[in-house]
């Protein structure tokens, strides 16, 4: 027993996602081993630990802390303070504190070592039991209606704990202690499996209905799996029959089908694991981690990722998908329970409306339709009673640059929020994010919390639901917003809400630039300081709104503005130019997160068709080469080309028209539809994408198909365009394409392989991207170097872009959030509340 004299007492503040994660028992268990006294307990700032003892077992606690904790808490921040007073006989744990909360919800996690051991030894109560659970795994922002994070205010409050769960629960000991969804076979949720008709299904003699459902699967049928965060259809991966049947019904034609292996072992037989790629895999998010096919791999159906050469993996995250896999003797599909485009079914009825029967025009002796049949998109349900709240779809991640990169940011990742430190004591911010990828940002605090990927807001019920989820953050974080945020896009569905939303409760609302907020989240992520000075953000992307119109300059091409002037300003005569603000997708921008300048751009091409041209690359193609060369310059010169034989088979004459008279035919400095463009020459995509981004990611897929090998470059660099009338010639630079598309045409007429072009693209942009930004950063003095945009999501891309820069520059590249539209909300919000920490008093 130490000396009284040598007792010292500390409180410890510790800050961050430690709530519901087994921290107070681990605390207490430590506090115990070292011989200290005192007390642990929840409130609403975290966790508060008031302990007495020795200065070196203190010392060991802290460490402790720091170092050993629980698999699910994530620290923002420790703080100590002396405490006095006399020291008390035991260490406890005490009841929560009241107040507001400023904690947060834990992600969803993968089922830890400890419960698969539970579930596969026949002598434990929860043998083979899909919902175990402990502190250290399972539901957590999928089952959380409220707080305080507690079983009442989840959906496990409709199952009451048998005795033996509540020891568990009550037992400091137990790595179940306070563990909310905890359960077992007597009194927690329970599966069952039922046909597309709704009648209950067979055992036949298996043990349970996960064997039953494995066994369907081995046989060829396509069965809807209720997870975690929503449904999702499974079918063997090796059947081509049932993977075609399964495009065919969820109206997907060509977007990759995730894939699930039993382990590590399996997956590896058919990808490339790198040690990162392997740790993101077996994490606690368990993610669909994109791979690169093994060369020997057995043989998948062809329908599971046409045209790529990446497979998307995820390990089994819940006790239901180990069984599962467990009696399935190779990888499934399991891709998200719903028709294209829409949310994921979270519901059982709503499954069995859904998914149950589609219905399709019944063609008649091959007229039009005039009757519909319904087909159900699943042959069996596999079904339980645990009320799934809040949508979750898989996170999606990618090994680029050294680093695993997220792409979607969902299950296992969201809402574990990004801290802010220099951003404390700014207002409060509720950041409405973008059109698609759409997720949206609570900032206050030091903190921000970014909601998990919502999706396209086009789609009605998607819109619901990012509704539903917005209410239910303000709920569960208890937040009411000073400032709402949103893009300066006036027709964005989330812009148009935000308004609404300010205009009701009479708050100010911050107008951010789309690039910006990409660049500034970016920096947000890697903690840049407020008064850091700016950096060089490069933002390559689809489209987004950009600054007002008169820094439009006018189309380098004499073949355009046909019977249209244009004045010294660059500004378009006709309607257009009076009633639309221009669109970027191509940008270097000097920005700190106040404000931004851009200074260069891609050169703007043609839009032809609106927003048909996101959807037809033949459209892009033919806009590029009509502004490079004039199309009767193209057709000369390369008239005898397939692909421009194929191209002028489309209705070109109305398309020139479009562009000449400025009608339908905006113009945009897209890198998307460059990559578009391109993908088109190459016959990729030539007619219609699929899906978003579809082009652009069959084309790197076919420059990743000989990027090892030697396929030469372009020795040509971007000719620099200077804008004109935007005053002394500090206008923005303008990056045009002719040479570029010189080379393609060149390199077509030689009979050069598709794929060899494709690679040398990536180098030429590489280098064309990293040779504008040093000569910029340097004119202007800037160390450091933001790359974001949805383009950067291509590996080839980023590493190269990365390799040219980095050995000058602190390069600065988004890895826990998407470089695409996904992080938008991160940097409206922490734009706004830098604006707001400027306007206000000092």
């Amino acid at each position: 027993m130490a000396d009284a004299d040598d007792i010292e007492g500390v409180s410890i503040r510790v800050r961050g996602l430690v709530q519901g994660v087994g921290f107070r028992p681990h605390v207490w268990r430590i506090a115990r081993e070292l011989g200290l006294t005192g007390d642990v307990l929840n409130d609403a700032e975290g966790v508060l630990i008031r302990a007495f003892g020795p200065r070196a077992a203190l010392d060991a606690l802290l460490a402790a802390i720091a170092d050993r904790a629980p698999p699910l808490a994530r620290i923002l921040r420790i703080e100590t303070a002396p405490l006095n007073g006399p020291a008390p006989d035991t260490f406890r744990i005490v009841e929560s504190g009241a107040g507001d909360v400023t904690t947060g919800i834990v992600p969803d996690a993968a089922t830890c070592p400890a419960c698969l051991a539970d579930i596969r030894d026949p002598e434990n109560r929860r043998y083979r039991y899909a919902f175990t659970n402990c502190t250290h795994c399972g539901p957590r922002l999928s089952i959380v209606r409220a707080i305080p994070y507690d079983r009442a205010t989840t959906s496990m409050a409709a199952f009451e704990m048998c005795p033996a769960c509540r020891a568990e629960y009550e037992d400091p000991a137990d790595r179940r202690f306070h563990a909310q969804p905890n359960a077992c076979p007597v009194c927690g949720p329970r599966l069952w499996l039922e046909g597309a008709d709704g009648a209950a299904l067979s055992l036949r003699g298996a043990r349970d209905e996960i064997e039953v459902a494995a066994r369907l699967i081995r046989d060829g049928a396509i069965v809807a799996i209720k997870g975690i965060g929503g449904f999702h259809l499974a079918c063997d991966a090796a059947n081509e029959d049932a993977v075609a049947r399964l495009r065919a019904r969820k109206r997907r034609s060509g977007k990759p089908l995730a894939l699930m292996g039993r382990d590590v072992a399996m997956v590896a037989r058919y990808a490339d694991i790198a040690p990162p790629e392997r740790a993101a895999l077996e994490s606690a998010a368990a993610p669909i981690v994109l791979l690169s096919r093994s060369a020997d791999a057995p043989p998948l159906a062809s329908g599971i990722a046409p045209g790529q050469t990446t497979l998307g993996f995820m390990l089994p995250y819940t006790p239901l998908h180990h069984l599962l896999m467990e009696a399935l003797p190779g990888p499934v599909v399991l891709t998200s329970g719903n028709v294209s485009d829409e949310p994921q079914c979270i519901a059982n009825d709503e499954a069995r409306e859904r998914l149950s029967g589609i219905e399709r025009p019944a063609p008649q002796d091959g007229k039009s339709a005039s009757t519909f049949t319904r087909i159900a998109l699943a042959d069996a349900f596999l079904m339980h009673d645990r009320d799934i709240v809040n949508r979750l779809d898989d996170s999606v991640v990618r090994l680029a640059a050294g680093r695993v990169r997220t792409i979607r940011r969902a299950r296992g990742l969201a809402p574990a929020p990004v801290s802010l430190p220099l951003f404390q004591g700014a207002p409060a911010v509720l950041a409405m994010g973008a059109e698609l990828k759409s997720t949206f940002c609570l900032a206050s605090g030091g903190r921000a919390i970014v909601s998990q990927h919502i999706g396209d807001l086009e789609d009605a019920s998607t819109h619901a639901d990012y509704r539903a989820n917005l209410a239910l953050y303000e709920r569960l974080f208890r937040f009411a917003p000073n400032i709402v945020a949103v893009d300066t896009h006036p027709d964005y569905h989330a812009t148009r809400l935000g308004e609404a939303l300010a205009a009701e409760r009479g708050l100010p609302i911050s107008r951010v630039l789309h690039h910006h907020a990409h660049v500034a989240a970016v920096m947000a992520e890697h903690g840049v300081p407020l008064d850091a000075p700016p950096v060089l953000g490069i933002a390559l992307d689809g489209l987004g709104m950009g600054d007002d119109v008169s820094d439009q300059p006018a189309l380098e091409s004499p073949h355009l503005n046909a019977g249209k002037s244009i004045d010294n300003k660059g500004e378009r005569s006709d309607a257009f130019q009076r009633t639309h603000r221009p669109l970027w997708g191509g940008e270097f921008l000097v920005a700190d997160y106040r404000a931004c300048r851009r200074v260069a751009s891609f050169a703007p091409v043609p839009l032809i068709g609106g927003a048909k041209a996101m959807r037809e690359p033949w459209r892009n193609l033919l806009a590029h080469l009509h502004v490079a060369f004039g199309w009767d310059e193209a057709t000369a010169n390369f008239g005898d080309l397939p692909i421009l034989r194929r191209l002028a088979a489309k209705p070109v004459a109305p398309a020139l028209q479009m562009m000449a008279r400025g009608v339908n035919a905006p113009p945009a400095s897209s890198a998307g539809r460059l990559f578009d463009a391109v993908a088109a020459a190459l016959g990729i995509c030539f007619d219609e994408a699929t899906y978003e981004g579809q082009a652009a990611v069959e084309l790197e897929a076919l420059a990743a198909s000989v990027w090892r090998h030697d396929f030469g470059h372009w020795p040509i660099a971007a000719r620099e365009l200077p804008s004109r009338g935007m005053g002394e010639g500090r206008g923005p630079i303008r990056l045009g394409w002719g040479e570029l598309w010189q080379a393609v045409l060149d390199d077509l007429a030689r009979g050069a392989p598709p794929a060899i072009i494709a690679a040398r693209f990536h180098v030429f942009l590489a280098d064309t991207v990293a040779d504008n930004a040093r000569s910029l950063a340097r004119r202007d003095g800037l160390g450091r170097i933001v790359l974001c945009g949805g383009v950067f999501h291509n590996r080839l891309l980023l590493e190269g872009v990365v390799e040219r820069l980095a050995g000058d520059f602190e390069v600065l590249a988004p890895a826990l959030f998407p470089a695409g539209d996904g992080a938008i909300s991160l940097g409206q919000a922490v734009i706004a509340a830098a604006r707001a920490i400027l306007a206000s008093p000092r």
